[in-house]
């Protein structure tokens, strides 16, 4: 989050490399307003279609057009090139409630170990 109350979002970099090779993404509008689990776009890959959800109350600030013509950004830079939205948060506080990146890494590898044979 950066001082004046707005974030950038997008998907992890373990999302993007499940999905495979990103060529297409489709987002909303500025002005668009979301309530947390909200869908707010998609993206196509040459494995899938995936919904994308707000994971909190948020007003889209500003696209990432540049995902127009190199949706592979996201795959290249999931956290710096290839983000998708600048939003304006609703509650800041909110922030509090998602998982930071430790406790993310940790639900990836007990999925994973749930999952071996």
């Amino acid at each position: 989050m950066f001082p004046d109350g707005t974030a950038l979002m997008g998907i992890t970099d373990y999302a993007q490399s499940n999905l495979g090779d990103i060529i297409f993404v489709q987002l909303p509008k500025p002005g668009t307003a979301l309530k947390a689990g909200d869908p707010f776009g998609a993206v196509e890959s040459v494995k899938a279609a995936s919904d994308l959800y707000a994971p909190l109350p948020c007003t889209v600030i500003e696209v990432n057009k540049g995902l127009d013509s190199n949706p592979e950004k996201v795959n290249q830079s999931p956290y710096l090139e290839g983000w998708m939205l600048k939003v304006d948060l609703a509650d800041p506080s909110y922030i509090a409630e998602l998982l930071d990146s430790v406790v993310y890494s940790q639900a990836i590898a007990w999925n994973a170990a749930r999952q071996a044979p």
